[in-house]
């Protein structure tokens, strides 16, 4: 295979922190990357973890502040004080967006790269229509089709079967990378990604069950 599966959400702030280091290891080891946009919340739940919100303050303060404000240090990748101000807005007309542009071609990567980054660095609502054409429009794609195709049958098909592989396939969060079948939960682990795509990790041969 010369793919990596790409499981994430438009408004993901560890997807985002990871996301220009991602799109350079994938493009040096010659990979596609085939973008699974899904519902994070309804996943997070679905494989038996605690949504973000519902999470203790003292883990929220580490994981959703001091992790990022370290992370954005780390990658070079800018990030706003505190959480955007419509980030637990509705995603589904941005992660349909994107989903509509791996259907007709057009440069997902580049779009998925701009929304992360618009909404972690420049406070952008990915769930305002005119916000995701300018963000569009910012990577010279054509906001005017995807935005039509966003909320079809078609991509919510999708977009539904999206979140119940991530459930199925035991996806703890955002973003997880595959290859070749081998899960790598968190943009902390794009090294190790980097890695097996040169050389993939030996099986594991322990059961847990």
């Amino acid at each position: 295979m010369f793919e990596i599966e790409y499981f994430y959400s438009a408004h993901s702030a560890f997807a985002y922190l990871g996301s220009a280091r991602f799109m350079e290891i994938a493009k040096a080891a010659e990979r596609t990357i085939v973008h699974k946009p899904y519902e994070l919340t309804r996943g997070i739940a679905g494989v038996g973890s605690v949504p973000t919100r519902e999470r203790p303050q003292n883990h929220r303060a580490y994981y959703f502040r001091r992790e990022i404000d370290r992370w954005s240090e780390h990658r070079n990748a800018l990030v706003m004080d505190g959480y955007p101000e419509h980030h637990w807005a509705d995603m589904t007309l941005s992660n349909g967006m994107l989903i509509a542009a791996s259907l007709q071609g057009a440069n997902v990567d580049a779009l998925a790269h701009a929304m992360l980054q618009g909404h972690w660095r420049d406070d952008a609502d990915l769930s305002n229509e005119a916000t995701l054409q300018a963000l569009a429009q910012s990577v010279d794609v054509d906001p005017a089709p995807l935005l039509a195709a966003a909320l079809s049958d078609e991509v919510a098909a999708i977009y539904e079967a999206n979140t119940v592989e991530a459930i199925e396939r035991s996806v703890f969060g955002s973003p997880t990378y595959f290859i070749e079948g081998d899960m790598f939960y968190g943009q902390d682990h794009l090294e190790m990604v980097e890695r097996a795509l040169r050389q993939p990790y030996k099986p594991s041969n322990f059961d847990l069950s």
